[in-house]
C-alpha cells in the first residue's frame, strides 16, 4: 500500500482529551487511507474507545485537530459525523430487533410514496441490492432481526452505513460474540468494503483478529500512542509487547 501521495481519508492530530483531570487521551495522531483497515489494541482504558468517540461525535476533545479528505472537520455531535461521512458500528449493533432488515437498514430514513406511506417495495428492493452487493449469501430479508445469527445481524449494521454512504467507518469489537464462521462472515465484509475504497478503524482485543484483518495497527497505553506498525512488518509477540509494555518492537539494523 503506497500513500505517500495520498491525502488520508482522516488525520487525527495531537488529540487530548480528559475527564475529571485524568487525561484520558493524550496528544494522539493517527490517520486512515481511502480502502484501509487500520486496528486499535490495548487493554480497557487505554483509551482506544475514547478516541475513537472523538471521531465518532460522541466526546469533544479538549485540543488537537481532525481533519477529513485533508479538509479540518468540526465534529461536534454524531450527526455532524454523519454529515462526514462516517458511521460507527458498536457492538450492541443497535439494531430493532422485531422489524426486518429493510425496515433496519432504513429506520428513521424511511422511503415514502408521493402520498406520504411507506414504500416497502422499496425498501426491500434497496436492501437486496446492496446485500447482494456485501453479503450474497444473505436470505432472510423479511424475518425479524432477532431470527437472524449475530454475522448477519453485522451485515444489516454494515449494509445500513454503507447504503447512507459511509466512507469511514469505526466497528467497535465486530467479532467479539461471533463464533468461527460467523466471524469469517465479518471479514469477508470487511474486505469487500476495502474494495470499494472505504476506510476502517477495527477496536478488538484479538491481536490474532487484526493481524488477519488489518494493514495496519496503533497501540495505546495510558492514553498515549505506542506506536502504528503495518502488520506484515511486526509479529503478533511484538503488537502483545507494545500493548503490555508500550514499547515499540525494535528493527533488525
Amino acid at each position: 500500500m503506497v500513500h505517500s501521495t495520498e491525502t488520508p481519508l482522516v488525520e487525527m492530530r495531537n488529540i487530548s482529551i480528559s475527564f475529571g483531570g485524568v487525561q484520558a487521551v493524550d496528544d494522539v495522531s493517527i490517520d486512515l487511507y481511502p480502502g484501509e483497515v487500520v486496528g486499535l489494541l490495548g487493554h480497557n482504558g487505554a483509551g482506544k474507545s475514547t478516541l475513537i468517540k472523538i471521531l465518532s461525535g460522541a466526546y469533544r476533545m479538549d485540543s488537537g485537530e481532525i481533519r477529513i479528505n485533508g479538509e479540518v472537520a468540526d465534529i461536534s455531535s454524531p450527526m455532524a459525523a454523519r454529515r462526514y461521512n462516517i458511521e460507527t458500528i458498536y457492538q450492541t449493533l443497535a439494531l430493532a430487533d422485531n422489524l426486518n432488515a429493510p425496515a433496519n437498514l432504513f429506520l428513521g430514513r424511511e422511503i415514502v410514496t408521493p402520498l406520504g406511506f411507506m414504500n416497502d417495495g422499496k425498501m426491500e428492493a434497496e436492501t437486496r441490492k446492496i446485500m447482494a452487493r456485501l453479503n450474497p449469501n444473505f436470505k432472510k430479508i423479511n424475518e425479524p432481526v432477532s431470527a437472524l445469527s449475530g454475522g448477519q445481524r453485522q451485515s444489516v449494521a454494515i449494509a445500513r452505513a454503507v447504503y447512507f454512504n459511509a466512507k469511514i467507518l469505526i466497528m467497535d469489537e465486530p467479532t467479539a460474540a461471533l463464533g468461527v464462521h460467523e466471524t469469517k462472515m465479518v471479514a469477508d465484509l470487511i474486505q469487500e468494503l476495502k474494495k470499494q475504497g472505504l476506510g476502517i478503524f477495527l477496536i478488538s482485543h484479538d491481536t490474532r483478529e487484526m493481524m488477519e484483518l488489518c494493514d495496519r495497527v496503533s497501540v495505546m497505553k495510558n492514553g498515549q500512542l505506542v506506536g502504528t506498525e503495518r502488520v506484515e512488518d511486526v509479529t503478533e509477540d511484538d503488537i502483545l509487547s507494545m500493548i503490555i509494555l508500550g514499547k515499540n518492537p525494535v528493527r533488525a539494523a
